[in-house]
């Protein structure tokens, strides 16, 4: 929808007001202004509430989408859950890196990359903007430039361990299994933000899976659960390392539990799906 559609009768209403003003308007006219302010003022308040009400419920288009998206991808990457940043304003930068960290939220990662990119032009180095670009580029799945990004803020923020989990997760994707343990294994030991660690330890589960040490993967996924029940990714993968130990009735009752945790999300319906398969006696999806 063109914003024009929307502002365009208000503004002529404005124009309309300001040069009826222009000819000093007195006694009862004057008051006719008045009352067309107000009104116009009204108006303008209750179609920016109108708005504003209108953008969240598109948010929850949105998390719908990325739900069922999610549902046939398996994408295992840490949610973006950060809070409106709070910036201080570099030369108009705040702009857009606010306005980066509403396109993340919506899903449009190549709209949040060009916009943090034009913050940091306007404030080199700025570390909101930096890890926001880290983000979007790693949804983006261009994970060479999300590294670059992600050590930029490592080098200036040692014990960042978002960003440090970030760069495990990236290192898993590009299977660099070793540098993915010693990213993630720091931020456990660093132990100061606890979405970082209980996502250090989920993807430690990972890369062990994918090494084919299925015990270990089975601690760190254990672990998980312990520091994060609602993860529900963790049962399914829980479930795949018992799977593939040869531990198959331990592995239909961790995705029996996934599916009783929580059965209306992606990685719930994943467990379902795993236990009719195992039940079919075929191995569980990747």
């Amino acid at each position: 929808m063109d914003p024009d559609t929307v502002t365009a009768p208000l503004r002529r209403q404005y124009d309309d007001i300001a040069a009826r003003l222009k000819q000093a308007p007195s006694g009862p006219e004057r008051d006719k202004v008045k009352g067309d302010i107000i009104a116009l003022f009204k108006t303008v308040d209750q179609t920016i509430t109108d708005l504003s009400i209108l953008k969240e419920n598109i948010r929850k288009l949105v998390d719908q989408y990325k739900e069922l998206a999610q549902h046939e991808s398996g994408d295992q990457a840490p949610q973006f859950t950060g809070a409106v940043p709070v910036v201080h304003d570099h030369l108009n930068a705040s702009t857009y890196i606010e306005k980066g960290w509403s396109l993340i939220s919506l899903g449009d990662y190549s709209g949040a990359i060009q916009a943090l990119n034009k913050a940091l032009e306007l404030a080199p180095d700025d570390p909101q903007a930096q890890s926001q670009l880290g983000w979007a580029q790693m949804l983006h799945g261009d994970y060479d430039n999300a590294m670059n990004t992600f050590q930029q803020v490592l080098t200036k923020e040692p014990a960042n361990s978002l960003a440090r989990i970030n760069v495990g997760y990236i290192c898993l994707k590009k299977g660099i299994f070793g540098e993915a343990i010693e990213h993630l294994s720091k931020a456990i030991r660093l132990d100061n933000d606890k979405k970082a660690t209980l996502y250090a330890h989920y993807y430690l589960g990972l890369v062990y899976f994918e090494r084919e040490m299925y015990e270990d993967a089975q601690s760190f996924f254990q672990k998980t659960l312990v520091l994060g029940p609602n993860l529900i990714e963790a049962y399914y993968e829980l479930g795949r390392a018992q799977w593939y130990a040869e531990e198959h009735d331990a592995a239909r009752e961790t995705w029996a539990k996934g599916f009783k945790a929580n059965k209306l999300t992606t990685w719930g319906k994943r467990c379902k799906e795993a236990l009719e398969r195992a039940e079919r006696g075929e191995e569980p999806l990747q």
